[in-house]
């Protein structure tokens, strides 16, 4: 087994579009050392707004699959399973902190829930194998309903 050598640091001034990894690195280091002279403003300012844009389509992929359990959950009754329960807890839970930690988010709530629902509504109708109009158009759960409807922890127990 031969040893990996190290390799030189790319050269300076790397395209963002050849190398996206070298250019995050490089203006990084640039940024913390207060060299504005060699910033790619233009990509640096594309990129902030991507990550913005990330933490939303997050937002929106976990909530989808808190409503598809949801969904499944209430029409299929007989075959509701503990990994659905799971799987909501889990994704709220994870939805809950994108929330704490991107506060500005908030006013976007309702956009997240329509987004989530419709491709909600599709894979629900294909896991379930019941037809599409089965399921409201309109998402048919509260924003309350989607972070905090209480679930039973057994599938079994009607109690809770």
């Amino acid at each position: 087994m031969t040893a990996l050598k190290a390799t030189k640091p790319p050269h300076p001034g790397t395209a963002y579009e050849h190398d996206f990894y070298t250019w995050t690195q490089e203006q990084g280091a640039r940024l913390r050392a207060g060299d504005v002279s060699g910033l790619d403003f233009a990509n640096l300012a594309e990129e902030v707004e991507s990550l913005g844009r990330s933490q939303f389509d997050s937002l929106v992929s976990l909530w989808c699959i808190v409503l598809l359990h949801m969904l499944k959950y209430d029409h299929q009754p007989g075959r509701r399973t503990r990994s659905w329960l799971i799987s909501i807890r889990t994704h709220r839970n994870r939805a809950e902190d994108i929330l704490a930690d991107n506060p500005g988010l908030k006013g976007r709530l309702a956009e997240a829930v329509g987004r989530a629902y419709r491709d909600a509504r599709l894979d629900a109708s294909k896991e379930t194998r019941l037809a599409l109009k089965n399921f409201p158009q309109i998402c048919p759960y509260t924003l309350d309903d989607i972070r905090s409807r209480p679930f039973p922890v057994d599938p079994d127990d009607t109690t809770a």
